[in-house]
């Protein structure tokens, strides 16, 4: 009698085939899991129409190329919940409100619109409870024409100029 017929196990008791198969049934469940992402995620990034956003990229250089023109700058600062904003340049008359976006650089979930409006000295609006650490920051007047940018850091005064 052969001993080794005798000791022989089935397939499935054997540790090779399960060893074997564990790198493709891997490989499924992954995919599986992108597909699953894929169709539940948001693509936030994609632009329908092309031709608008172009057009929207050309009228934000020549706003910035105006506030360049005109010499505007301005200051932002926190004092608590009030954020206050001085505006300096070549203006004629102060705009009546500004419009301050707040601007996660990632998540638009957490973007901010904060309208500030003139209080005779200085521009003043409530300030949002902000999630991250660093935002960027775009103002403009409350009818268009020229548009200031710069970065909200913690603890640093914001400088908001015209983007060079």
């Amino acid at each position: 009698m052969n001993s080794q017929a005798q000791t022989s196990k089935p397939w499935f008791r054997e540790p090779w085939p399960w060893l074997l198969s564990i790198m493709p049934i891997t490989a499924v469940i992954a995919g599986f899991l992108t597909l699953w992402f894929a169709i539940t995620s948001d693509d936030g990034l994609v632009v329908d129409d092309y031709y608008k956003e172009g057009k929207a990229i050309n009228q934000t250089i020549e706003r910035d190329k105006l506030a360049h023109t005109l010499g505007i700058n301005a200051q932002l600062t926190s004092r608590g919940p009030t954020l206050q904003l001085q505006l300096d340049g070549k203006l004629q008359t102060p705009p009546g409100k500004l419009t301050l976006q707040i601007l996660h650089p990632t998540r638009s979930g957490d973007d901010h619109t904060v309208i500030l409006s003139w209080d005779g000295s200085v521009y003043a609006g409530k300030l949002p409870h902000l999630a991250g650490s660093h935002y960027n920051a775009q103002l403009t007047p409350e009818f268009g024409g020229w548009r200031l940018t710069g970065e909200i850091l913690p603890g640093k005064t914001i400088i908001l100029a015209p983007h060079a």
